[in-house]
């Protein structure tokens, strides 16, 4: 079965946000990107859409938003997160900032995880994340 959220940001291609398998729920990579919007949180662009600067912090923190908003309206929760895998552009400048916040977010579930740094990002933001979360 497949999901897609009326919450989260669209996908960005020909793919839902979920997809259950069992009892396991695999989310597509999720980004920052508000729903309806061209808008990224944490991005600043210029006219052209450059990217000027970016935090990090924000950006993950819509990430995860968006992560809970698939999670939630697919019948599963935060809490059922199993594994995630982050990709970041720029893992020097961003993995301590980044982690700080994962940290707060993932305290109390502490999924297995794997971090790489990757070359860009399909749309103009730093951070997204892969995550598989039980389902019954």
């Amino acid at each position: 079965m497949k999901y897609v959220s009326s919450r989260a940001a669209e996908p960005v291609g020909a793919y839902p946000h979920a997809r259950r398998v069992g009892d396991l729920l695999f989310l597509s990579g999720i980004g920052p990107r508000e729903r309806g919007s061209k808008s990224i949180p944490g991005v600043t662009q210029d006219a052209d859409g450059t990217v000027l600067d970016y935090d990090i912090v924000e950006e993950a923190k819509s990430v995860f938003r968006n992560i809970r908003y698939i999670l939630e309206d697919a019948g599963s929760a935060w809490e059922n997160i199993v594994d995630v895998t982050v990709f970041l552009t720029d893992i020097g400048r961003d993995f301590k900032a980044f982690n700080e916040v994962y940290r707060e977010h993932f305290a109390e579930v502490q999924p297995c995880r794997t971090t790489v740094e990757v070359n860009r990002l399909p749309t103009p933001i730093h951070v997204e994340l892969k995550v598989i979360a039980t389902i019954s």
